[in-house]
């Protein structure tokens, strides 16, 4: 039983370094933008209320996975 405990505790601490980790490695992957390039986007594009919620795709799972 103790075996048990112990390993089901290391797979938890597994589990959440690497979901640290991952979060960590989409703040590096997402890059900055400045107050200018996020008018001239916001211009160009419009803003995200406006957008078609059909036109996407919901990626919580994957990325929770």
């Amino acid at each position: 039983m103790l075996a048990e405990e112990i390993k089901e505790i290391i797979k938890e601490s597994i589990r959440e370094v690497l979901k640290e980790e991952r979060l960590s490695l989409y703040e590096i992957l997402i890059p900055y933008v400045s107050k200018k390039e996020l008018n001239e986007i916001q211009k160009k594009f419009g803003s995200p209320k406006k957008y078609d919620e059909n036109e996407f795709v919901d990626m919580t799972a994957w990325i929770k996975g």
